[in-house]
């Protein structure tokens, strides 16, 4: 690993920026409909237990990086399988998010653009943060992050003062009882977008106070959670349930719809800019995950000649994972949770955790 250090408000920062990311352009817990901003903060619970069940495997040796850390609790043979499911992992879901960039890029500002061109174009922007390492894409997260914040809180004025809030369309409030909840947040939003918080095992070990891990991603997840809720309870004021349903990129049109003084209007371009803050962060954090992970599993000396290589594979990965946007957006709320989020977010993790803790007990006695 490179040797560099982040502080922990540089921590925080960069899990917010991940966490909204592709969120904010998704809507996440589509099944709970007017209630899914309750999936959300459900998901946000169950993701605090997930990053305590990652913080753990972290804490067995802070300075080791994690792929180290499988090594020694499975072994090297079987270490290594893991560990490549895990950079596979990181690889699919980074080309995941760079297509749904590049498909709300191609919709709602360049029709008739080929994909392969425009995720191209945001991929180059990736892989050269990469390659300057983690202390400089922690700081331009600083810089970003404010930028961000600042036209959220624009937008959100600019919604209330159009006056098309409808608090009508949340109610009723659990009409249908809390299991489409409880199934919207086993099936949705626990694993998206919190449990992907597992790509941070690459990152704790550059902080630069390791006691400072827990506390400091239990509140990032705590505030992801609440603007994710406010985002999606938004949505749902402004465009109605079915409305809400029916959109590809909910936010996008909520930001449509604001008109202030019958000459303010036509925003969603303006605020396009949030949305490709996140994902920039999200598809950067996946390419760094995927570029350490291999430079240690295969061996070589210097990861950014990795950068490159990886960045193309999942550029070629995201216009071919799926025909049209109708298929993926099916393939990844159907299809992925239970095959690939569950088995790389739970069960692995807790079964290390599992193995970590009874070695452990043995060493102890």
């Amino acid at each position: 690993m490179e040797k560099a250090k982040i502080s922990a408000k540089q921590l925080f920062v960069l899990m917010v920026l991940f966490e909204l990311g592709s969120a904010l352009l998704i809507f996440p817990g589509l099944s709970g409909k007017q209630d899914s901003w309750l999936a959300i903060l459900f998901g946000g619970l169950g993701g605090i237990i997930l990053f305590l069940m990652y913080h753990y495997l972290y804490q067995l040796d802070p300075n080791a990086s994690p792929y180290e850390t499988v090594s020694n609790l499975l072994g090297q043979r079987i270490g290594w399988i893991v560990s490549f499911l895990y950079i596979m992992y990181a690889t699919y879901i980074a080309a995941r998010v760079l297509r749904d960039f590049g498909e709300m890029l191609l919709i709602s500002a360049y029709p008739g653009t080929p994909l392969l061109f425009v995720n191209g174009l945001l991929i180059i922007v990736c892989i050269f943060s990469v390659r300057k390492g983690i202390e400089v894409l922690a700081r331009t997260g600083e810089i970003l992050f404010t930028i961000m914040t600042l036209l959220a809180l624009i937008g959100c004025c600019l919604i209330i003062a159009s006056g098309l809030i409808h608090i009508d369309n949340l109610k009723p409030v659990l009409g249908n009882g809390i299991k489409p909840v409880i199934n919207s947040t086993l099936t949705q939003t626990l694993y998206f977008p919190f449990g992907e918080l597992i790509v941070f095992i690459v990152i704790l070990p550059y902080l630069n106070r390791p006691k400072e891990v827990r506390k400091t991603g239990i509140w990032a997840i705590i505030v992801s959670a609440l603007i994710l809720a406010v985002n999606t309870a938004t949505n749902i004021s402004v465009l109605g349930v079915d409305l809400t349903l029916r959109s590809r990129f909910p936010l996008l049109s909520t930001i449509q719809t604001i008109q202030v003084a019958e000459f303010l209007d036509r925003l969603d371009v303006f605020f396009m800019l949030v949305l490709i803050i996140g994902g920039f962060f999200k598809v950067s954090l996946f390419v760094y995950a995927v570029n350490i992970g291999a430079s240690m599993l295969f061996k070589v000396e210097h990861p950014t000649r990795l950068v490159v290589p990886s960045g193309l594979i999942i550029l070629i990965l995201s216009v071919s994972i799926a025909s049209n946007i109708s298929e993926h957006v099916v393939e990844g709320l159907d299809i992925a949770p239970m095959f690939v989020h569950l088995p790389i977010q739970i069960i692995f993790p807790a079964v290390l955790c599992l193995i970590a803790f009874f070695k452990k007990r043995k060493k102890g006695r």
